[in-house]
């Protein structure tokens, strides 16, 4: 425990809270900026003379449920969180489960690649953005129900649309293969999680493929660096992949783009003007 990193840090995220923040009043002759001491104890349930000493680096080790009610009194983010757990020489709690919420930055980026189709996935494969040239070359995600919008379940429980699975790709099997070892580490990222619990569950139940390959224990698995949309408009439409971490959020961004020139190029441009409007074909 580094006592007085830990009160240098608690001081100074109790500082940057206004009164108006939490919900107190400011009050007249108010010197001491952002929160009082008394603020953040009674915030956090817990007395005005240990957290004193914790500002002074007098306590003794905080237990994780005051470090939690402390990360709720001082609004720490995730990362302020943890930060806050090794100065008190208690490792971090695990993630309570994974971030779909996705950046507006990210969500600009995808709609300024017109000629790129492009999603975000979750850390469990759930699409939770995408551009307009992904729902021609893939399908309309907006219209399908979040459970739908997962690959995974596309993957190994179907249905196979126009009897291709996952739109046709080259790699269908090495997708599904990676996506299970993906999925795997996910579940020890977030081993309290419901919806992780419930999707793992479901696989296993309803797939064989997926309960040998989970039975495997592998987390490793190699990017794919290119691949092949069997599309049932323009045909093959062939794609180099790039793959964008967003570390803070455990999310992916997925870069779909055509050699330049190629014919592949042509169908990305057909689709981009053809877009939605004739995906359901007779198939």
């Amino acid at each position: 425990m580094n006592r007085r990193e830990l009160a240098g840090f608690l001081r100074s995220r109790r500082e940057r809270i206004t009164p108006a923040d939490v919900g107190l009043p400011a009050g007249p002759r108010r010197r001491t900026p952002g929160l009082r001491r008394e603020e953040v104890a009674q915030l956090a349930f817990i007395s005005t003379e240990y957290y004193t000493r914790l500002e002074q680096a007098r306590a003794l080790h905080p237990s994780r449920e005051v470090l939690a009610q402390l990360a709720r009194a001082l609004r720490l983010s995730d990362t302020e969180r943890d930060h806050l757990h090794r100065l008190a020489g208690t490792p971090p709690p695990p993630p309570p489960g994974p971030s779909r919420e996705v950046r507006q930055s990210i969500v600009d980026l995808l709609h300024r690649l017109p000629g790129s189709a492009a999603i975000v996935i979750s850390a469990t494969y759930e699409v939770i953005a995408w551009n307009a040239l992904a729902t021609a070359l893939m399908e309309d995600f907006s219209a399908l129900s979040r459970r739908d919008r997962n690959f995974l379940r596309r993957a190994f429980l179907g249905p196979y649309r126009h009897g291709r699975r996952l739109y046709g790709v080259s790699d269908a099997d090495e997708f599904a293969r990676t996506s299970a070892q993906h999925l795997r580490a996910a579940a020890a990222r977030y081993p309290t999680d419901p919806e992780v619990t419930a999707l793992v569950k479901e696989l296993l139940a309803g797939s064989e493929e997926f309960s040998r390959i989970w039975a495997a224990h592998d987390v490793a698995a190699r990017p794919t660096l290119c691949k092949t949309f069997e599309h049932p408009l323009v045909g093959p439409v062939s794609v180099n992949c790039d793959t964008l971490d967003i570390a803070d959020r455990d999310q992916r961004v997925i870069i779909y783009t055509a050699p330049p020139g190629s014919p592949s190029e042509e169908a990305l441009r057909l689709l981009s003007v053809i877009g939605t409007q004739r995906m359901e074909v007779p198939g």
